[in-house]
């Protein structure tokens, strides 16, 4: 099959359009001939070699953590998918790679497709609504009338974590250019901050949580707009102890994570807020209760630009420009 390989870690570096076996079946994976996928940062961060320590993976390797697709044959062991359904996942970690024409996925990490979604829109949503997912419902089990700020209204996480604040019914703020306020609030954003004139923490207060996607200033600015017993969620780091004990990182890496968290965990406690890293893993089970919203209106994708499997690099690097407003995607074609 063709697949986009990264041959070395190198920052920035090209991904080589190469043939690669077909992915072996294990006994509880389906495997699946992909008709969409996404790009997401973390892409460039393991090509780049940034997650080496945390997520080895040995070149050459595929990238891509967003799939949709058609399953064309499943393990013994498979219970919940027959060949022919429709899915859509995020593949765990150590098993990724779809910038490919076919993957191996464990059922436990899949879910059917919304049918009121294309391919290509469905490829936009795993990654970016566990993410959400996880932060406002697992980890911060936002309840009606809280205040919740979420940083990049517009990109590919906040365009849904906005979305899913609003239907827990939260009040939502966000930050994002004075070009993309419509788009924000049309996603049910109550506060828009314009990151380029306004500085947030001059503007919000008293909120009960913060979702932290930005760089280690902004991370410190958020603790000034939460109220005492709020929580501060951070998925752009840095790593806590808790992460490193829950990842099974070795004693020298808890250590590490527990250095680099220290200055933010010890202000945090100081002002009275919890503070803890996300970092998102792969779940069918709440994928499918995502599908549920999707279906049901109350979420809907975003999708910036779509590009053909042959431009995948040039994806990639639109990404990384910081441009893209929602997701983007690939489509790649199938024959029949």
């Amino acid at each position: 099959m063709k697949a986009f390989v990264v041959d070395k870690y190198k920052k920035k570096g090209a991904l080589r359009l190469a043939n690669v076996p077909e992915p072996e079946l294990q006994d509880n994976d389906v495997l699946v001939q992909i008709h969409a996928t996404a790009v997401n940062l973390l892409d460039s961060k393991l090509r780049d070699g940034e997650f080496k320590l945390l997520l080895p993976y040995r070149p050459p390797f595929v990238l891509g953590h967003d799939v949709a697709g058609k399953i064309v044959r499943i393990g013994p062991k498979v219970g919940r998918f027959k060949v022919g359904d429709e899915i859509y996942a995020r593949p765990r970690d150590h098993r990724v790679g779809t910038f490919a024409e076919f993957i191996a996925i464990d059922e436990a990490d899949v879910a059917l497709k919304p049918k009121n979604l294309s391919m290509t829109e469905a490829a936009s949503i795993p990654l970016v609504g566990l993410t959400a997912w996880q932060a406002l419902v697992e980890v911060g089990k936002v309840k009606p009338g809280q205040k919740v700020f979420i940083q990049a209204g517009s990109g590919g996480v906040g365009t849904f974590a906005i979305q899913l604040a609003k239907h827990l019914g939260a009040t939502v703020a966000t930050t994002t250019s004075a070009k993309n306020a419509d788009l924000v609030k049309g996603l049910g954003a109550d506060v828009v901050v314009d990151y380029k004139t306004q500085e947030f923490d001059k503007v919000l207060s008293g909120y009960d949580l913060v979702l932290n996607s930005q760089d280690p200033k902004t991370l410190v600015k958020s603790l000034g707009v939460l109220k005492p017993g709020g929580r501060l969620i951070s998925i752009s780091g840095p790593p806590d102890p808790a992460f490193a004990k829950e990842f099974g990182l070795n004693p020298f890496l808890k250590l590490v994570m527990r250095l680099l968290s220290r200055a933010v965990r010890k202000k945090a406690k100081d002002l009275g807020i919890s503070y803890s890293f996300l970092f998102m893993r792969a779940d069918g089970k709440q994928l499918s209760e995502i599908t549920s919203l999707i279906e049901s209106g109350a979420i809907r994708p975003v999708v910036d630009k779509v590009f053909p499997f042959e431009a995948t690099g040039d994806a990639l690097s639109y990404v990384e420009s910081g441009r893209a407003k929602g997701k983007v995607v690939i489509n790649i074609e199938q024959k029949s």
